[in-house]
């Protein structure tokens, strides 16, 4: 079977609402539902990229913060809510954009100052809960891979799950345009 198919990725189903039209998965949130839906779908061999696309939290203080209204292109991966150092994950795929950031990955929905800072003393700009996953099991199958987020929020505590939810389908529109004009 030839590995030509690109698969595309999203984490929440919300992320994808503006893709009813387009092929692509929804992994479920978190690192284990992001697992274990990837590893499914590249075990069958036909899949010659993995693009995702979904929104992540801002980290930094304000002058170093990401602007919520670009898409960045994830240029490098780490964990952080793992105790001990995990490796820096460099996605396989090209780098289409000049917007570029380091993403931090953990099994939690970031909306504390402290946290902010200590995913911010990583070297991350962004924050997520599955690009870490994507970005090992990609490389473990040796398949090319390309992470896009869109901010949705400065991950600090005055975010809220319900702004999240209000924010996403905005976000996903703001995808849809970037994927029609940048990666289709």
């Amino acid at each position: 079977m030839t590995a030509n198919r690109t698969l595309l990725v999203f984490a929440h189903g919300d992320e994808a609402s503006a893709f009813a039209d387009v092929p692509h998965l929804v992994t479920g949130v978190g690192k284990i539902n992001a697992a274990v839906s990837l590893a499914k779908e590249l075990s069958v061999g036909d899949v010659g990229r993995v693009v995702v696309l979904g929104t992540a939290g801002v980290v930094g203080e304000d002058t170093d913060r990401l602007s919520l209204d670009t898409v960045y292109q994830v240029t490098a991966l780490v964990q952080h809510d793992f105790s001990l150092p995990s490796a820096t994950l460099i996605p396989g795929g090209d780098v289409l954009l000049e917007e570029t950031a380091t993403m931090a990955t953990g099994d939690q929905f970031v909306k504390d100052d402290a946290q902010r800072a200590h995913i911010a003393g990583l070297g991350a700009q962004l924050v997520d809960m599955e690009g870490y996953a994507y970005g090992a099991l990609c490389a473990r199958f040796e398949v090319p891979l390309q992470v896009f987020k869109v901010p949705s929020d400065f991950a600090d505590s005055s975010t809220t799950d319900e702004e999240w939810d209000e924010i996403v389908f905005t976000k996903s529109r703001q995808l849809r345009a970037f994927w029609e004009d940048r990666l289709r």
